[in-house]
């Protein structure tokens, strides 16, 4: 806090500034005034809490130094330190609010309680003030939320308009009589990285500050009304409808208030009028086409204008001409590949001379698509956090400007991370199959089904019977028959065995069937391939 004190004898200040335990009362400046007119100019730049002053002085007395305090600074306490005992002065000190009149010489214990109790009244009476501020912003929070709703749901529904049109009338001036209106819309996506922290966990009050600078401005003309619209997450909406070719000037002069107090320009859409109320939404969606095309490339201009001639803009570089690069690298696992690849898709974009929203959002989501049809097959739980699913942001620098190269670190990261997990993943299904196949010939002469290799090794029976197919160009039947076949080669040559023991012995219960599979496969039966085989030995 602050003191002032107002003498035109030094040896007085220097008194009271020795006589006052400042620190106690956490005072951290106090200043001095030969005269009231030195006075009023500090009051005015430093606003004391409290302020002692003599009443004789010259230039301006005492007396007309505290009518002026009670009308230009009336939070102020003030004190009067006198060397007149005089009624008239004592009553005009009490009429314009002050705390009272001590007399000359300085009674250090007088001047310390009478101090003590003004800092308890400013205390209280700041006290207060703050309790009633709050209330106020409150309750206009809570005037402003309704309204959000209100215009939030007429812009989606126009026949909310029907039953509410007196209250509009009322409140804003929104006659049944206007036939035409705009929407404009501020979004807040390139808002800088500060304040984009400062109000990180707290949007509602930024949305808050942004509305209230807007209807200081449209509040004056009552040509409309700000507020943040409900149907989306990002946009505070402007509806005019009234004095449409000002709404230019007065959304510029509205972004020139937010730089005051937010530090900071933001862009804004305007759409084209329309009939009031049914075609607000056909407004709205012109004003957030505008804002979806314009050129992110370009900057110092922040008002655009919706026009109905423009084409929508076809991306100059497609994806799909960067995206078996991309894929290549990702699958060879080279990570020189997988950098180069990225940076040369970037690097085009960066040539282009115009990218608006729209092309970043189509490219995006071609690369969340090439992401999502790389990482097929690997289960989500374990996929690491830096994969999960995230929405479509703007990459922005610090001051809020497009940042492609932010793209292209995070890029190639993610892609460096997916080729780690695709070789990982290919090395582990590999494994699994020959783990698979050794089984099978450890067990080949039982009844082995796909659903006792899915059971033993927690695989769907068509995932294995896939994979295996991938890399034995055979199914599990014919590998399991492959198998058995080689193996009644080997006993075949044993004259000892006979046939029901040797089909018994590789798995087969039925001699028939036995002899009939191995003739299938051999192109003899049984029989015939032992004679010969004998025959040679």
């Amino acid at each position: 806090m602050k003191a002032l004190i107002v003498d035109d004898e030094k040896h007085v200040r220097e008194a009271i500034k020795i006589l006052v335990d400042w620190k106690r009362y956490q005072v951290h400046t106090v200043l001095e005034a030969a005269n009231g007119i030195q006075a009023k100019e500090l009051i005015s730049m430093e606003n004391p809490e409290f302020i002692f002053t003599d009443m004789m002085m010259p230039l301006m007395n005492g007396m007309d130094l505290l009518e002026w305090i009670h009308w230009h600074a009336p939070r102020s306490k003030t004190i009067v330190i006198s060397g007149h005992d005089d009624f008239h002065f004592v009553r005009h000190t009490m009429k314009f609010g002050g705390m009272d009149y001590l007399l000359k010489p300085i009674d250090p214990q007088q001047l310390e309680e009478t101090f003590r109790t003004a800092v308890e009244n400013w205390v209280e009476e700041e006290q207060l003030r703050n309790r009633q501020q709050a209330r106020v912003m409150e309750i206009n929070q809570i005037k402003q939320v309704y309204w959000d709703k209100v215009f939030s749901n007429m812009i989606q529904d126009p026949k909310v308009y029907d039953s509410m049109s007196n209250q509009l009338e009322s409140e804003f001036g929104f006659s049944h009589t206007r036939e035409q209106g705009m929407i404009a819309i501020l979004n807040i996506d390139m808002m800088s990285q500060s304040l984009r922290n400062k109000y990180s966990n707290n949007m509602d009050m930024l949305f808050y500050t942004l509305a209230n600078i807007a209807n200081e401005y449209l509040r004056e003309a009552r040509m409309g009304y700000a507020f943040r619209f409900w149907g989306t997450s990002n946009e505070l909406l402007v509806i005019f409808w009234d004095n449409h070719d000002a709404a230019y000037d007065v959304l510029m002069r509205i972004n020139d208030g937010i730089k005051q107090v937010l530090r900071e320009l933001f862009h804004i859409g305007i759409g084209t009028m329309k009939s009031l109320p049914s075609e607000l939404m056909n407004s709205y969606m012109e004003a957030r086409s505008v804002l979806k095309q314009r050129n992110l490339m370009s900057e110092g201009i922040w008002v655009h204008k919706y026009a109905s001639h423009e084409a929508v803009k076809v991306p100059a570089i497609s994806f799909d001409s960067f995206k078996a690069n991309i894929q290549t690298a990702v699958r060879s696992n080279n990570t020189e590949q997988i950098r180069a690849s990225i940076t040369d898709w970037i690097a085009s974009l960066l040539q282009l001379p115009h990218i608006s929203t729209e092309e970043l959002e189509l490219w995006w989501h071609e690369y969340t698509s090439l992401k999502m049809g790389l990482l097929k097959g690997i289960k989500p739980q374990s996929l690491p956090d830096t994969l999960a699913s995230q929405s479509f942001a703007i990459p922005l620098d610090e001051r809020g400007r497009l940042k492609l190269h932010h793209w292209r670190d995070q890029f190639t990261q993610e892609m460096l991370t997916i080729s780690a997990l695709l070789f990982n993943h290919l090395e582990k299904e590999n494994n699994t199959v020959f783990n698979i196949a050794e089984y099978i010939e450890q067990h080949y002469q039982e009844d082995i089904t796909l659903k006792h290799l899915s059971d033993r090794f927690f695989l769907s029976r068509e995932y294995i019977s896939r994979k295996f197919k991938q890399q034995f160009q055979k199914n599990i039947s014919e590998f399991i028959e492959s198998i058995r076949i080689e193996k009644a080669k080997l006993l075949l040559l044993n004259p000892q065995y006979k046939m029901v023991q040797i089909s018994q012995m590789i798995g087969y219960q039925d001699e028939k069937y036995f002899s009939k599979v191995f003739k299938k496969a051999v192109g003899k039966s049984p029989n015939q391939y032992r004679n010969e085989n004998n025959l040679r030995r």
